[in-house]
């Protein structure tokens, strides 16, 4: 167990988390021994391409599992509450209540047929008990928090009628409309020009700053997760293959897989120069290569890579108070390999 996962100031701690896709297309450890903590008033990314556990993980938080894919082992425990396999009407009570969650796609999850303020104020008056004209007012404070003008009028306003960086607020806005202790962000920037990116990152830091409130954000947005989060969690094909302080992961990246994706990164590159780009793609479930998960695209695969599972090795502690660095990778735990500049 890491050190982070034992301090009291963690909001949530995700230990051993393993997931089993049953069925017509089984597939054992879909998502295999993840861990990592979110401390109140922090910010921990999930990153990693699409198809490695990232959202999946973040559902097996919230409950909200599709059909088939069940927890088999570990725990997710939201401050000293564990929530594996707690009965569904227990969970209807912390979603919403104490975990707020931003998806990345603010017109799939706002309701058409509602009002924002009615979707907003909804929350209030289910977990508060709050009567509908309190839990609009309130609903009318939380779109002015989020920086919504003529929050009276746009109370009103169904989603349609609102801009995509506006309805995205208004989803932040539901998000914390009950004063959740941890949010749960899924590419809260996706498909956001820049600046509205910004803004949206900005509303986010106050809330840390002012609430204390935690958060999970699930991106492939490196960007935005040097400028938001302190902590980074890389996954690869169900497994945690690095963990480590934001700042030192981009000083120097330790797995391998780690540092193809920030070479991927355009940022700072000459116009017309060719993307560093990660061959093959992630394996599917149910065809997990043997041993290491990434040796098939890994330039520094050897023989005893597809012989041996790599386990997670601690290595260099981190900074400023940070939990350990972490990398699932023999050959670097082994020293054979030294990954110094990212890029």
């Amino acid at each position: 167990m890491s050190e982070r996962l034992e301090d009291a100031r963690n909001v949530l701690s995700v230990e051993g988390l393993t997931l089993d896709l049953a069925g017509g297309h089984a597939q054992p450890r879909l998502v295999d021994d993840v861990t990592f903590a979110v401390p109140a008033g922090g910010a921990v990314a999930l990153i990693g391409e699409s198809g490695c556990g990232k959202t999946m993980t973040a559902m097996a938080v919230l409950g909200l599992l599709p059909a088939g894919i069940r927890p088999v082992a570990g725990s997710v425990r939201l401050g000293d509450r564990e929530l594996l396999n707690r009965p569904e009407r227990e969970l209807a009570g912390i979603r919403g209540r104490e975990i707020g969650t931003i998806f990345q796609e603010p017109m799939s999850s706002l309701d058409p047929t509602m009002t924002v303020g009615d979707q907003i104020a909804e929350s209030r008056r289910l977990h508060l008990g709050e009567r509908r004209g309190t839990a609009r007012s309130r609903a009318r404070e939380l779109l002015d928090r989020v920086g919504i003008p003529d929050a009276a009028r746009r109370l009103r306003a169904y989603p349609h009628e609102l801009s995509g960086g506006m309805q995205q607020r208004v989803m932040i806005a539901a998000a914390i409309s009950c004063d959740p202790r941890l949010v749960i962000a899924d590419e809260p920037t996706t498909a956001l020009d820049v600046t509205i990116q910004a803004e949206i990152l900005g509303l986010l830091r106050d809330l840390q700053r002012d609430s204390g409130v935690a958060v999970l954000l699930v991106t492939h947005d490196l960007g935005v997760v040097a400028d938001f989060c302190e902590d980074v969690v890389v996954m690869y094909a169900g497994h945690v293959v690095e963990r480590s302080p934001v700042t030192d992961l981009f000083a120097s990246a330790r797995h391998p897989y780690t540092r193809a994706l920030l070479r991927s990164v355009p940022a700072g590159r000459a116009p017309r120069t060719p993307l560093d780009v990660i061959p093959g793609r992630v394996p599917s479930a149910g065809d997990f290569p043997a041993g290491c998960r990434f040796r098939p695209r890994c330039e520094y695969a050897v023989d005893a890579c597809a012989r041996t599972e790599p386990v997670e090795a601690r290595l260099d502690g981190g900074t400023g108070g940070h939990a350990a660095r972490g990398t699932r990778c023999l050959r670097v735990a082994a020293g054979e390999i030294e990954l110094q500049e990212a890029r």
